[in-house]
């Protein structure tokens, strides 16, 4: 079962509190995952910020539950049914959502308070956290697509000047700059660049870096397998701007040598974690109520 959305987990939530016990939210929120029997894989799904998502919606409904009157923080962490949560679930609702909540003054208030309503509230399913991870990730896949785009655009000889910037950032070699370099040689058996992993030189990496379109097959891993036999060498990276076939993973996977293949999308994902290409537009923090700071 998919992880609900955030007003699919209200009216269970309430009734959890039924009881008029107080509950901590880390035992509401094992009760609400064995009762929407989600496995400890979707429990463990993880927001950008590294927030659970699934521990982030059920914060979000305690949010819109105390925000209408029916439950009260008592404590850090904990939260217990009020008098009008009680009467909402004599009436039995069959679902609480944020239409069946815009029936309390306080409730309303609170909506009022945001920027921004959804066009439809009752179908709204994401958390704020949700929105701004998943307007981030379409900010990040746009730059990806357009840094594979002007890698393609680019001379071979700029590609391979890139590729090994970037393995330099990512930690390889990094022990001083001549340590990581461009052959400069075309033809080279098939090597673009090598890497010196240690001061001398006794373990190298080699590198092949291509501007291919299209899906890269078996024959290439092959022949830079024998560029890399060649140069006595037991690793190396493929990097290219198009994908391998799935015989070519295969055929890396089975090979002696320790391959690495990276593809045009790993790589300018790679790029941008690594400040490859790319350059801060801006920056934006969340932050949250710290409740230490008003304990008496």
């Amino acid at each position: 079962m998919a992880i609900p959305d955030f007003q699919t987990i209200m009216l269970p939530l309430l009734k959890i509190h039924e009881d008029k016990e107080e509950h901590s939210l880390r035992q509401t929120i094992d009760e609400l995952a064995i009762q929407f029997n989600l496995t400890q894989e979707e429990q463990n799904q993880l927001l950008p910020s590294g927030q659970e998502i699934f521990h982030n919606k059920v914060g979000w409904s305690r949010t819109h539950l105390k925000k209408a009157g029916l439950i009260e923080y008592t404590q850090r962490g904990y939260s217990r049914i009020l008098d009008r949560g009680l009467k909402v679930l004599t009436q039995k609702p069959e679902r609480i959502g944020v239409k069946f909540l815009k029936q309390f003054r306080e409730y309303k208030e609170f909506l009022a308070m945001k920027s921004e309503k959804p066009q439809d509230e009752e179908t709204e399913t994401a958390t704020p956290e949700e929105t701004l991870a998943n307007a981030y990730q379409s900010l990040r896949d746009e730059l990806a697509n357009g840094l594979l785009e002007q890698l393609k655009k680019g001379s071979s000889r700029q590609f391979e000047r890139i590729v090994i910037k970037l393995l330099v950032a990512m930690g390889y070699g990094g022990f001083r700059p001549e340590s990581a370099t461009v052959t400069g040689k075309s033809g080279d058996e098939g090597i673009d660049g090598v890497i010196n992993q240690d001061k001398l030189g006794l373990d190298t990496i080699y590198v092949q870096a291509k501007r291919w379109d299209g899906s890269v097959g078996s024959p290439e891993i092959h022949k830079f397998v024998g560029a890399l036999d060649g140069k006595g060498s037991e690793k190396g990276i493929l990097i290219t701007t198009a994908s391998f076939s799935s015989p070519a993973s295969d055929a890396a996977a089975r090979s002696r040598k320790k391959l690495i293949l990276i593809d045009g999308k790993a790589l300018v994902q790679y790029m941008i974690d690594h400040n490859i290409g790319v350059s801060q537009s801006g920056t934006y923090e969340i932050k949250k109520i710290d409740l230490d700071f008003f304990a008496e």
